[in-house]
Order: structure tokens, then C-alpha cells, then sequence
């Protein structure tokens, strides 16, 4: 019930309350049939006279004036239409309004309308308390309305805009969910949002199932990036994700995960690189190392890769200095015992001071070696030619020709005589298995070499005479690779005036105070090695290089290849022989024959690219 409605109701009480009361004065009883017509006549007389007592009396005309009465005719406060939603309540209510309308003040009035109010700001207080914002707001709208400084309508006002706010921003992130802007842009992210969320309501739930999601999906993009290598990446993500604030106690977990796949990945890779080194797979090895580089790889462990790839793509595994001799096919036999050779630099030639020095020693220039190579140790000694013929049945240029040049003891000289291979040695007699193998062409020397190849499966050759002249001075500028003068004795097989032959017969030109006990070639390895632990580098034999030869060393190769010319026939020879004198024994000095040449003094060993 309203106000008005109220209002009006009391009105009408005030109206007609005194014309209730003068028609209980009309008797209402009732007299027989017979005495109805006087009694009805009577009555009506009555009637008119009590009207008349009422409207009073007109001489000319009827009036129904109402004359003044003591009742207001609308109350003198208008007050607000406000209603509560209890009835009773409201009753109470629409009453206490009523009567303060006419009643403007009136103390107890405002007291008992205060009480009501209070109980009014408790419940809504309650309501409040207990989130039912649509009676607490209907109760603050009948508080506001007639007393406006109670503090639970404010209360309820901050508390609708705190919900309508919540509701904003759930749409916001809802809005950016759907864009997938999970966590960019920075103010515009469904992250934030939720966050803002939190700020205003930390138990939302729906704001709490949004960043759960979020940190879940987060958190397997990481796992993601774990899983394919992207330690970098994952380790930004788990910073990204400490900077939005994720569970703290989550992402040290997460970074836990990294650490430990970071470093099965790690100790794969390393494991992976030297397999890579081991088979030769040198750009695969360097990417492995560039990738245990990014992912923070100990300092001393990438040294030591690289050390080793390095020494792998120098030495293909092997260290310099280091012995080694490859199987042959599928026997039991090997190939000549190699010597990895370190690579490295060096001058190659004679200065132009150097005393007998010849024009084509020149000029001096610079060779450098990226890498290292193998030569064999010894030269390629009679027996191991012999494994050669025997599998291949080849036949010598020496052969062919029927001839070759051997010492003669008689005279002294080297001069050309029939029936003489690489089964004799220096005299034409039967050469023993332990001597390097003599009366052997270029031609020769290069088919041992291709057959190496093909047993072995590995790149053997002829040295170059840039690999030779470097691997003979073995980091010496010395006139002779032990020195300038004569050497100890027993240091090279070459021309020495302690040497002696049949019936005393000595050197004319020779190394003075210098033996080394034979005449003809020696047992290969007899005599001193060299410091790259090669024997009979600068004596023995002379031997065939792979390079034509030329008269100069303009425009040689300087990175110690072979400098071949397409249909060449004179070719290289290099080191001094068992009949060199000292001129000859230089480490510069050089021969050249033709590639069918065979000789008393001319062997050959074999180089290996590794």
C-alpha cells in the first residue's frame, strides 16, 4: 500500500465518519403490514427533517452546501513514493508517512520513523553482506530517499560499481581470450584483466580459472620448446612468465625441468660431436658445438671439442707425431707404418747466401698447411713392394724396359745394365726384404700407391715435394735438417769419408770425419730419425714426388699441393741418396727425371691425406 493510497483512506475516514454516526439514529425496525403506510409516512417525514438538520434549511431553493470542516484538504509535507518490500514493514511505513505528512515535525513521528529506518539500513546492511545486491539496492533506494546520509548507501553504491566493474573486465578478457591476446599486449591482455579481477574480488572464480588456463598453457608452450631443443626460448618464457607474476612455486619447477633437459641435451650433443669427429662429420661437429656454445656450455668443454675438431680436421683423430698403419682388404696384412705429420708452416727453398746453393732452389716463399698429412716412416721397403706385385701381378717400367742403372764395382760409376728390377738391389744382386725397394719408376711408385688406396679405403698418394721438403727440415732453415756442417755419426746414409767399400775403396767428395757404416743403401730405419721421427728423409735413397717439375718456384702453390701440369713426363725427386755428396745432401736440392726413370738410387715412400 502507497502512500496516496493511505492518504486517501484517511481521508474518507475524516469525511464521512460523522454521517456513520447520525444514520445509527434511523430505526431500522420493522412494524407489521398494517401499520407500514403510517409508519413509512412517518419515516419519511423524518428523513427530511434529519437531512434538513444536516443541509439546514433554504427558504427558496434545495442546497447541498457541506459547510467547513475541520480536516485538511491535502497534507501540508508532500513526501516520497517509496515503498519497502516486506509488507508489514512497508506498512509500518506508508502509516509513519502519512501521518508526517499532515503532521510536519512531529517528534514522535520522527522517532518512530528513525527506528524504522534503522532497521531498514540493518537489513540492508545484511543483504549486503550476503551479496543479495538487488534488496540491498531496493532498500538504500527507500534510504536515500529519506535519509541520505546513512553510510550503507554508499556502501551498496561502491559495492554495485565493484561488481559492475568485475563484470566489465570478465567481457574484457573474455574479448581478448578470443583474439588470443593471452598475456600481450601488456594493458590489453586477458592476464591483466584477470589480475584486475583479482584486485577486486581475489576468490573470483572465474578470474581464478582464466589465469590457471593461462599459466597452463604457458607452461606447456615452455615444455614445448624444451622438447624441440629451444633451451633459449624456454628459459625467456619461464622470465616472462616470473614478470607476470605466475605461481612462483610452479616456474622454479618448470626452470628445475629446463636445467635437467638442458643438460640431458647437453651431454647428448657432446656425446653426438665426437661421434661426429670420429666419422668425419666435421660441419655436423661444428654445428653441435655452435648449439652447446648457445646453450651455456662449460667453457673447458667446448676447448676441448674444438681441440679435438680441430685435431680431427689437421689429423682426421690422429695427433701429430702419432704412428699408425692401416689394414689391407680382408687379410691380415697391413700397409707401411705412417706418421701423422702436424701441420704448420715453413719456407720453402734456399736463401740466396746459401752456400752452393743452385737458381732453381728459388725464389724463397712461404707454404702453409691448414691441415696435417701422414708420410710413412721409412721408405717402401722390398717386401712391401712385393705384396703389391704379388696381388696385382703388375709389372715395373724396369721390367718392361728389361733394364735399369746399378753400381758398378769396378769403376765406381752408376751405369745402365740389363735384367735388373725391383727384386735387386743396388749391385743387381738379389736385394734383401728390409732395403727400400730401387729401380722403380714414377710410374711404379704411383700404381703402389693407388693399390694402398684401394685396399684401404683411405687417400694414399705420392708427397708432394712442397709436403716432402717440409716433413725432411722438420722445422729446421739449416743447409741439412741436422744442421750446417757435417753430422754425427750414424746420422744419414749419404757420402761420408769414414765410409769404405770393397778393398778400402773411399768417398772423394764426402762429409769429413762422418761415417754411417754402409755402401748402398741401408736397412730402412737404421740410421737417426728426423724430429717428425721419419728416417732416411735426407738420405738412403732419393724419392719420387707427385709434382712436374719446374725450374723455379714462381707462382708454386703455397698451400704445399702438388704442382702438376696436365702431360708432364719429368717428375720430382727429392732427398739425398746413399752415393750423395754433401752439395747433394742438401734440404733444398732437387732432381727431376722422367716418369719411366729407374735407378740404383731411387726409392719412393707414400704420403696419406687424413
Amino acid at each position: 500500500m502507497t502512500f496516496k493510497k493511505v492518504l486517501f483512506g484517511l481521508m474518507l475516514v475524516g469525511l464521512y465518519g460523522t454521517a456513520s454516526a447520525q444514520s445509527d439514529e434511523v430505526d431500522t425496525t420493522q412494524d407489521s403490514p398494517a401499520s407500514s403506510s403510517a409508519q413509512d409516512a412517518g419515516d419519511e417525514d423524518r428523513r427530511v427533517r434529519r437531512l434538513g438538520d444536516v443541509i439546514g434549511e433554504e427558504t427558496a431553493e434545495f442546497s447541498m452546501d457541506i459547510p467547513d470542516m475541520d480536516i485538511p484538504q491535502a497534507p501540508l509535507q508532500p513526501q516520497p513514493d517509496v515503498s519497502l518490500p516486506d509488507p508489514q514493514t512497508d506498512a509500518q511505513l506508508q502509516n509513519l508517512l502519512a501521518r508526517r505528512a499532515f503532521v510536519p515535525d512531529n517528534p514522535e513521528i520522527e522517532a518512530e520513523l528513525a527506528a524504522l529506518l534503522d532497521e531498514v539500513e540493518r537489513d540492508a546492511a545484511a543483504a549486503l553482506a550476503t551479496g543479495d545486491m538487488a534488496l540491498a539496492q531496493r532498500l538504500v533506494n527507500v534510504l536515500a530517499a529519506l535519509d541520505e546520509g546513512r553510510d550503507v548507501i554508499a556502501q551498496v553504491a561502491a559495492e554495485q560499481q565493484r561488481l559492475t566493474s568485475i563484470d566489465q573486465l570478465l567481457g574484457l578478457a573474455s574479448e581478448a581470450i578470443e583474439l588470443e591476446n593471452l598475456t600481450e599486449p601488456g594493458n590489453e591482455s586477458a592476464w591483466v584483466y584477470f589480475q584486475q579481477v583479482l584486485e577486486l574480488d581475489p576468490e573470483n572464480a572465474s578470474a581464478l580459472a582464466g589465469i590457471a588456463a593461462i599459466t597452463d598453457q604457458q607452461m606447456d608452450q615452455i615444455y614445448l620448446l624444451v622438447e624441440e631443443g629451444d633451451f633459449e626460448s624456454a628459459l625467456e618464457g619461464i622470465g616472462e612468465a616470473e614478470a607476470l607474476g605466475m605461481d612462483a612455486e610452479r616456474l622454479a619447477q618448470v626452470q628445475t625441468d629446463i636445467q635437467s633437459a638442458q643438460a640431458d641435451e647437453m651431454d647428448r650433443l657432446l656425446s653426438e660431436t665426437l661421434d661426429f669427429i670420429d666419422d668425419g662429420a666435421y660441419e655436423d661437429a661444428e654445428s653441435n658445438i655452435n648449439v652447446l656454445i648457445g646453450m651455456g656450455a662449460d667453457a673447458r668443454q667446448i676447448e676441448r671439442l674444438r681441440s679435438a675438431l680441430d685435431d680431427a680436421m689437421r689429423y682426421a683423430g690422429f695427433e701429430p707425431g702419432q704412428s699408425f698403419q692401416d689394414g689391407l682388404g680382408n687379410s691380415d696384412a697391413f700397409g707401411p707404418v705412417m706418421v701423422v705429420i702436424p701441420s704448420g708452416s715453413f719456407v720453402m727453398g734456399s736463401p740466396d747466401d746459401e752456400q752452393d746453393r743452385f737458381e732453381n732452389e728459388g725464389p724463397q716463399f712461404r707454404v702453409r698447411f691448414e691441415r696435417g698429412f701422414a708420410l710413412s716412416r721409412t721408405e717402401i721397403t722390398v717386401a712391401q713392394f712385393r705384396q703389391f706385385v704379388q696381388d696385382t701381378r703388375y709389372t715395373t717400367d724396369a721390367e718392361r724396359a728389361g733394364r735399369s742403372r746399378i753400381y758398378r764395382e769396378a769403376s765406381g760409376r752408376i751405369d745402365q745394365t740389363s735384367d735388373v728390377d725391383w727384386r735387386n738391389n743396388y749391385l743387381g744382386q738379389e736385394a734383401e726384404d728390409n732395403t727400400p725397394v730401387i729401380h722403380v719408376s714414377f710410374n711404379d711408385a704411383q700404381a703402389y700407391a693407388d693399390w694402398l688406396s684401394e685396399q684401404t679405403g683411405r687417400p694414399y698418394r705420392l708427397p708432394s715435394e712442397a709436403e716432402f721438403e717440409y716433413a725432411l727440415r722438420a722445422g729446421t732453415t739449416t743447409r741439412y735438417w741436422w744442421g750446417d756442417e757435417s753430422p754425427e755419426d750414424n746420422t744419414e746414409n749419404v757420402t761420408g769419408d769414414g765410409d769404405e767399400f770393397i778393398d778400402q775403396r773411399s768417398w772423394t767428395n764426402s762429409f769429413r770425419r762422418y761415417t754411417d757404416g754402409f755402401w748402398g743403401p741401408a736397412p730402412v730405419g737404421s740410421l737417426t730419425a728426423n724430429a717428425f721421427g721419419l728416417h732416411d728423409m735426407g738420405g738412403n735413397v732419393m724419392e719420387w714426388n707427385e709434382d712436374c717439375w719446374h725450374d723455379s718456384y714462381v707462382r708454386a702453390p703455397t698451400d704445399g699441393s702438388a704442382w702438376v701440369n696436365p702431360g708432364c713426363n719429368r717428375r720430382m725427386l727429392r732427398g739425398a741418396s746413399w752415393s750423395s755428396t754433401p752439395v747433394m745432401s742438401r734440404s733444398a736440392y732437387r732432381l727431376s727425371a722422367t716418369a719411366e726413370s729407374t735407378d740404383a738410387r731411387v726409392g719412393f715412400r707414400v704420403a696419406r691425406d687424413l
